[in-house]
C-alpha cells in the first residue's frame, strides 16, 4: 500500500491507497513541533481499530506547505515503515507538468497536486480547481494539464477570526448557511454570519466570472477543502466537488513516477 501524507497550514492528512482505490484516510491538526514518535503512536493506534498492518505500507509520499514538518514525516517513514519517503515536487518526484508562471520554485506543493489531480479527473477542456483551506485558491489548469497561475485569497476562517480579534464587541461565531436568503440581518450575529457567508460567496462567484471571461473558453470548476460543500448549497458553483482531491493527485504523482 502507498501512504500518502499532505501537509497543509492548518490540517495534516493521511490516506493508505491500495493501487487507486483509497483505503482509508485520517486527518490531524498541523503541528510542526510533533516529532515521529507522536506521529508513529496516532498512526499505529489508527491503523490498529481498522485491522491494518503497519508492514502493509510499502512506499511513502508527502507533500506539504509547512517546510519545518518535513523532517519528522522523513523520520517517521525511515524509522517507523523503514522506507525513504518520496517528496512531492523533488527529485526523483518531478511534477511531470508545466508550471506556467514566472516563478515555477514558488507554486505550493498542494497547488501543484491538485492541478495533477484534476487533469486525471479531466482530461481535456479548461479546468478552475478551488480550494478551501487556510487560504481559497482559485487555479487555471489548462486543456493539457499545465499549471497556467491563480488567485491567493485569505480563507474564510481566517476572515472571521481577523474580524473577531479586531473588534471587541463581536462574537465568536460559527461559519454556516443563514437561515434565510435575506442579507438584511436583525441581530449582531446574524448580520456576521450574513457579512461572512454571502460576502464569500459574492466573493467566489465574481472571482471565478473574471478567471472564465479571461480564459475565454468552456470552464470545468472543481472544487476541494471543507466548505466546499456549504458554499455550493446555496449556490451551484461547482461542477465537481473532490474532497480528497490532493490526496488523489499524490497518488497520481506516485503512480507516474513508478510507471516512468
Amino acid at each position: 500500500m502507498l501512504l500518502a501524507i499532505d501537509v497543509g497550514n492548518t490540517n495534516a492528512k493521511f490516506a493508505l491507497f491500495d493501487g487507486h482505490r483509497m483505503v482509508t484516510r485520517w486527518r490531524i491538526a498541523t503541528d510542526d513541533r510533533r516529532t515521529a514518535d507522536e506521529y508513529a503512536v496516532w498512526l499505529d493506534q489508527l491503523m490498529r481499530i481498522e485491522n491494518l498492518d503497519r508492514k502493509l505500507v510499502q512506499a511513502v509520499i508527502i507533500s506539504t506547505v509547512v517546510p519545518r514538518a518535513l523532517h519528522n514525516l522523513r523520520l517517521l517513514s525511515q524509522k517507523y515503515f523503514q522506507l525513504e519517503p518520496l517528496i512531492a515536487g523533488r527529485d526523483p518526484v518531478g511534477w511531470g507538468i508545466a508550471l506556467k508562471v514566472e516563478e515555477p520554485g514558488s507554486v505550493g506543493a498542494d497547488r501543484a497536486v491538485n492541478a495533477i489531480s484534476a487533469q486525471a479527473l479531466e482530461p481535456q477542456g479548461e479546468k478552475l480547481v478551488i480550494s478551501f483551506g487556510t487560504a481559497t485558491t482559485l487555479d487555471h489548469i489548462s486543456a493539457e494539464g499545465a499549471y497556467m497561475g491563480g488567485i491567493i485569497a485569505p480563507g474564510v476562517n481566517l476572515s472571521l477570526e481577523a474580524l473577531v480579534a479586531a473588534a471587541a464587541k463581536l462574537p465568536r461565531i460559527a461559519i454556516e448557511a443563514p437561515e434565510t436568503r435575506s442579507v438584511i440581518g436583525r441581530t449582531t450575529e446574524s448580520q456576521m454570519l450574513i457579512g461572512i457567508y454571502w460576502g464569500y460567496v459574492a466573493m467566489v462567484e465574481g472571482l471565478i466570472a473574471r478567471m472564465k471571461a479571461e480564459i475565454g473558453q468552456p470552464v470545468t470548476v472543481i472544487a476541494t477543502g471543507g466548505l466546499a460543500v456549504l458554499f455550493d448549497q446555496e449556490t451551484g458553483l461547482f461542477d465537481r466537488i473532490e474532497p480528497d482531491l490532493t490526496l488523489n493527485g499524490l497518488m497520481q504523482l506516485y503512480e507516474k513516477r513508478d510507471a516512468e
